[in-house]
């Protein structure tokens, strides 16, 4: 008994040792446990791209920046400035350098000292210029929250057109999947029929070279889906290492086509480029209110008030509240603004035209494609029905002996082609609903919606 216990243990141990050995070999492969695949929805992809992507940061760091700027030019603008001051100095004076000489008195007096300890203040009243600055600000900042928006709609355009190849390249694998069991399924048979004396050694050569062509596209169709989820995974900021699995296979679903008139009004409130533009435009407008206000008078508050004195223990309260209105007599400069703003506003304004011209064609373009995709869909599936269908009718054929493989070689042929078409055109009526949501504003809501992810 103890014999028999001494070799379990002395095997156990040696196979421990053997199988440490051998993960330190060159040759050998010591794999890890597979971890499961991440299941990436649609949604979770865009959610990633927008805190990974660096065109979003950039621009909510750029919103960080104005808020900035805004704040200087509130408090130049509205709010008080307040500091202290406080000193104590010694010294003489040499009163022949001021014309004061007269008999007796030395030319040199001192050395005496004071004491001051002060706050001083300041309130514009009444500034125009810096008030319109200020608004001109908040149009700024109004702008780079739009224009962060928009980067965010133009990542969530291109994620979802990432996950979308994704998709096709995946119903590309099971379609080339589903075409290597038919090939199989051919090969046995006709190897079957050959082997029974009702087939010739050509239908068995022939529907083995039909199978290594499916083969190789099958191996083909798989490395182009991981090569989609290599590129998708960059884009998401995620590990080239991480096993992704898509959530929502390919699959389509109808849309109903609004009136091209009622999106492209709703665009012009909805997308973020063209309500930059326009904050843009305001904040100009701003600055030229700005610049004519530089001929009014500008009203402040000044004064201060604290200690002074000879000495420490002397120091008496004294203070001091001025009224003050600058006027300006003479500013050439304000004219050359006024032409620079003036030519802001010109140009400005000839890129909401343009840009709106670019919404309502994109909105049209969109709405095109997405008519189009939806008849090529319905197309394309009575298509890949009836080469099913053919298919299966040549299958029986050569199974009862009526006609050799040709027929089923064709067939299935015929019915690569139609899957091939049913997936390009799904993928065109998925892709006209993303490029209508871009167009429309709002990206990703839209999106989800049209995808049935509200």
């Amino acid at each position: 008994m103890k014999l028999q216990f001494r070799k379990v243990v002395f095997f156990t141990v040696a196979s421990l040792v053997a199988g440490a050995f051998a993960c330190r070999t060159p040759s050998a492969i010591c794999q890890s446990p597979q971890t499961a695949p991440y299941r990436l929805t649609l949604q979770d992809a865009i959610q990633k791209a927008l805190k990974a992507n660096l065109n979003v940061l950039v621009s909510g760091s750029r919103v960080d920046e104005a808020e900035g700027t805004r704040q200087r030019r509130l408090a130049a603008a509205l709010l008080p400035r307040v500091n202290a001051q406080v000193y104590a100095n010694v010294q003489n004076r040499d009163l022949n350098a001021f014309g004061i000489s007269l008999p007796g008195l030395p030319s040199v007096v001192g050395p005496f000292s004071n004491y001051d300890f002060r706050i001083y203040a300041q309130q514009n009243v009444v500034d125009l210029e810096s008030l319109h600055g200020l608004k001109a600000s908040e149009r700024a900042l109004d702008a780079s929250k739009l224009d962060e928006q928009d980067a965010r709609d133009l990542i969530v355009r291109l994620v979802a057109g990432l996950y979308l190849n994704a998709q096709s390249a995946g119903a590309r694998v099971e379609a080339a999947e589903s075409r290597v069991t038919d090939s199989t399924r051919l090969f046995k048979l006709a190897k079957e029929k050959h082997d029974a004396g009702t087939a010739t050694g050509v239908d068995v050569l022939r529907a083995e070279v039909q199978l290594a062509n499916d083969r190789q596209g099958a191996l083909l169709a798989e490395n182009q889906f991981k090569q989609s989820l290599l590129s998708l995974a960059r884009n998401l900021g995620m590990s080239p290492e991480t096993p992704l699995e898509l959530a929502e296979p390919l699959r389509y679903q109808t849309l109903s086509q609004p009136q091209s008139e009622m999106l492209v009004a709703a665009a012009l409130h909805a997308r973020s480029d063209y309500l930059s533009l326009d904050r843009q435009r305001q904040g100009l407008v701003e600055q030229q209110n700005a610049n004519h206000a530089r001929l009014y008078p500008k009203l402040s508050l000044n004064g201060n008030f604290g200690e002074i004195g000879r000495s420490i223990g002397s120091v008496q309260s004294t203070g001091l509240i001025q009224g003050q209105i600058d006027f300006t007599l003479f500013d050439r400069d304000r004219n050359g603004e006024a032409q620079e703003l003036l030519s802001r506003v010109k140009r400005i304004d000839d890129q909401i035209a343009d840009l709106r011209r670019g919404i309502e064609e994109d909105i049209s373009e969109a709405l095109l494609n997405l008519d189009s995709s939806t008849q090529q869909v319905t197309v394309a599936k009575e298509g890949q029905d009836l080469a099913q269908r053919e298919l299966e009718l040549s299958q029986d054929r050569f199974q009862s002996g009526t006609t050799n493989n040709v027929e089923v070689v064709t067939a299935q042929d015929e019915l690569a082609r139609a899957q091939e078409n049913y997936i390009l055109a799904v993928s065109m009526h998925v892709d006209a609903k993303f490029a209508l949501a871009r167009a429309m504003g709002d990206t990703e809501k839209n999106i989800l919606e049209f995808m049935g992810n509200p």
